[in-house]
């Protein structure tokens, strides 16, 4: 169990599916990987388990602090980093992006949001900050790389896969689980459904991760071999 302090987001469905797809894309030792809106690390945990070259980055100074102190547990090196999305890595390019950002839909102002809400408030379409990544990940990306982000069916798959398609890359969901309602989701049923983005009585979500690459994907992913 990694420490997961109050006012950090606790690992949940998303982040093991999102570790999943990591797992599942096999990425070679050696690979430099970042991952946005760290929380708690357990995703940067895993790729530098896996002998990848790991930054984290987290708007939140507590997520930093806790992520630096999991991965000083288990032994393994990632620099972690205080700032917003690719602001502390401005210059920089990765052969894997992964990030799990804010993406329930609701009313409040989701730069205003504090502690634990950062990991889930995402203006009224879901997509405050699912945007803003699909709009410059392809720029931190090497010639060969890929982007994955787990995010809510209630977001807008097909938004996300047409924006990342228009970037000039190849798009699709590889992974997908659905999800009970949780105590966020349950508090905002009524709105949500009330604005069309919920059925009467629905009690779930569909969690997605996305896969998108530069070029050609990978072939032969249990052997974490790059396309020719």
């Amino acid at each position: 169990m990694l420490l997961c302090p109050p006012g950090v987001y606790r690992p949940q469905t998303d982040t093991r599916l999102l570790a999943g797809a990591l797992r599942q894309v096999g990425v070679p030792a050696g690979a430099r990987v970042l991952e946005l809106g760290t929380g708690s690390g357990a995703v940067a945990v895993t790729a530098a388990r896996a002998g990848c070259e790991v930054v984290a980055v987290d708007v939140s100074a507590r997520a930093v602090l806790t992520a630096r102190l999991n991965a000083l547990l288990r032994g393994v090196p990632i620099r972690v980093l205080r700032g917003d999305l690719f602001a502390p890595v401005a210059d920089e390019v990765f052969d894997v992006i992964v990030a799990n950002p804010p993406y329930v839909p609701g009313d409040a102002d989701p730069s205003a949001a504090r502690g634990r809400a950062r990991a889930w408030e995402a203006g009224p379409t879901g997509r405050a900050v699912l945007d803003r990544i699909c709009s410059a990940a392809p720029r931190h990306l090497t010639p060969s790389g890929t982007l994955l982000v787990v995010h809510s069916a209630l977001s807008g798959v097909a938004t996300t896969l047409v924006t990342l398609r228009r970037a000039g890359m190849r798009a699709q969901v590889i992974a997908r689980h659905r999800e009970p309602f949780g105590p966020v989701m349950h508090g905002r049923a009524e709105t949500l459904t009330a604005r069309g983005l919920l059925r009467p009585g629905q009690g779930h979500e569909d969690l997605v991760v996305v896969r998108a690459d530069r070029t050609e994907a990978r072939r032969d992913h249990g052997r974490g071999r790059r396309a020719a």
